[in-house]
């Protein structure tokens, strides 16, 4: 993706290309940073109220300054990139800072054929920020790796042999009628897209172990980013027909409804 767009909270637009996180920053020195990444459809950033309320709580999980002003950073931003894009929210300990980019290449032919998992146990998750969104993603990026090493598109992450979510996304599958999902708790974070999923479908949301993913007769994933994502092979199996379902369909189209009124 490519930048387009920064402002910084008390400086307002800066040239993408230019620095503006200080090196003796927490966010570099221990990766104490709460952000969102939001997309944006015709210009207006989707779901900005619910991300901005969990970027708050993440603020306050990680005892940082607040995000004072940050909804005018978001509009200098939406306002100096094309309408379509991705927007990204970072609080640091010394800088509120808001960024536009381009959207990643070629997310509806990913859409058509579907993502391949790799499942990666990752052990127990620690429990102290359960709920926050935190730029601490290095196992998750390094179970995405470790699944890219063996032919998958990405991690599914799993503990004790139950299931947590995606690398960066939350997990669903279909077994019959019955659309499951993790619970939110430490691991499983609470998406923006997967709440909206929950308004808009009966969801049965519990503990499940790996095996009942095994056994769907379709999966798929949530993220603001690649929206509603078919899931058709784990760990070299495929998952129901091993083709996209009806379920990720359905609900793909009810989002980008959604995401026009």
């Amino acid at each position: 993706m490519s930048l387009l767009a920064v402002a910084v909270a008390g400086r307002g637009l800066v040239a993408p290309d230019e620095p503006v996180f200080r090196a003796d920053d927490e966010a570099l020195l221990r990766g104490s940073v709460a952000f969102e990444t939001i997309r944006s459809y015709g210009g207006t950033p989707f779901l900005l109220d619910r991300h901005l309320r969990r970027f708050r709580f993440s603020i306050d999980a990680l005892a940082l300054p607040a995000a004072e002003g940050v909804e005018e950073l978001v509009a200098l931003v939406t306002g100096a990139a094309p309408p379509d894009h991705v927007l990204r929210l970072y609080r640091t300990e010394q800088r509120l800072v808001a960024t536009a980019a381009s959207l990643p290449d070629d997310l509806e032919g990913l859409r058509a054929r579907g993502l391949s998992l790799r499942s990666v146990d990752v052990g127990a998750p620690a429990p102290l920020l359960a709920g926050a969104k935190t730029t601490s993603y290095g196992e998750a990026f390094a179970a995405r790796r470790l699944a890219a090493h063996e032919g998958a598109d990405d991690a599914l992450l799993v503990a004790g042999g139950l299931v947590l979510e995606a690398a960066t996304a939350n997990i669903w599958w279909r077994r019959g009628d019955e659309l499951c999902t993790p619970a939110t708790r430490a691991g499983v974070l609470p998406g923006v897209t997967r709440e909206l999923v929950l308004e808009l479908e009966a969801v049965t949301a519990g503990t499940f172990p790996l095996s009942d993913l095994v056994q769907a007769d379709e999966a798929f994933t949530t993220s603001s980013i690649r929206e509603v994502m078919p899931v058709v092979m784990l760990d070299r199996k495929p998952v129901g027909d091993g083709v996209p379902g009806p379920a990720a369909a359905r609900l793909q189209a009810a989002l980008r409804l959604r995401s026009t009124r």
